[in-house]
């Protein structure tokens, strides 16, 4: 029986996590705030509680989770609507280094001594900080880098080069499935896509790991192989 509970409880403690993460939105891992990454954590808590409660109420900790996820959406809905409050909750940029000038009194009000500093420049590629003007600490703890005119790479337009916009190639076979939507969307049909395949060796369509159509018309298909890569 207590098993049984476990289990229902546990599926319920997944439902409601589910439920409040859409409600709360999904951001990436380097993207919340550490104020968003404790009311996470906070939640997950709660939630495994709730999992394994099997004499307390279950409505306890799950009005607890509810209580923090809408605590969450009401501050991203403020701070989406005042600047000031949005300082507050999830902080503002901070200038580490601007024009070959280091600010010690943010580099201390980051938390970030000057060691572990050079240490985030060198992996992001900048192994001489002469090289950048300018380095940001964002409200989400990452680094942003703007380096020097005469170091960035060069783009067609510094070239005088007129280029065409590329598109975002689309998978129209996946898993040895025919997308159709897809395959409409690159203006082909499937009697063009039976051809492509069958000249890239694809005599079937379930034969088909990945086919994937850039915006040139060029199909690249990738079979499915059951052979291990011991390499």
């Amino acid at each position: 029986m207590e098993l049984l509970t476990v289990f229902l409880t546990s599926l319920g403690s997944l439902i409601a996590l589910f439920l409040l993460t859409e409600l709360m939105g999904k951001k990436q891992m380097a993207e919340l705030s550490m104020f968003d990454y404790i009311i996470g954590i906070t939640i997950g808590s709660i939630a495994a509680e709730m999992a394994t409660s099997l004499e307390d109420d279950f409505l306890k900790p799950l009005l607890a989770m509810v209580v923090y996820a809408l605590a969450a959406i009401l501050i991203s809905y403020v701070s989406c609507k005042s600047i000031k409050l949005r300082k507050i909750f999830t902080g503002e940029p901070l200038i580490l280094f601007e024009n070959k000038k280091l600010y010690k009194d943010n580099l201390k009000k980051a938390k970030l001594d000057l060691s572990e500093f050079l240490t985030q420049c060198r992996t992001n590629g900048y192994f001489d900080i002469s090289n950048l003007d300018t380095v940001i600490l964002e409200s989400n703890g990452k680094l942003s880098f703007l380096p020097v005119s005469s170091q960035r790479p060069a783009t067609p337009t510094d070239l005088n080069v007129d280029v065409t916009q590329e598109k975002m190639p689309t998978n129209v076979v996946f898993d040895g499935v025919l997308l159709k939507d897809n395959l409409k969307y690159t203006g082909n049909d499937e009697i063009w896509l039976k051809k492509q395949l069958k000249e890239q060796g694809a005599s079937r369509m379930e034969d088909v790991f990945l086919a994937i159509c850039d915006n040139n018309n060029k199909l690249t298909v990738y079979l499915i192989t059951n052979k291990k890569n011991h390499n």
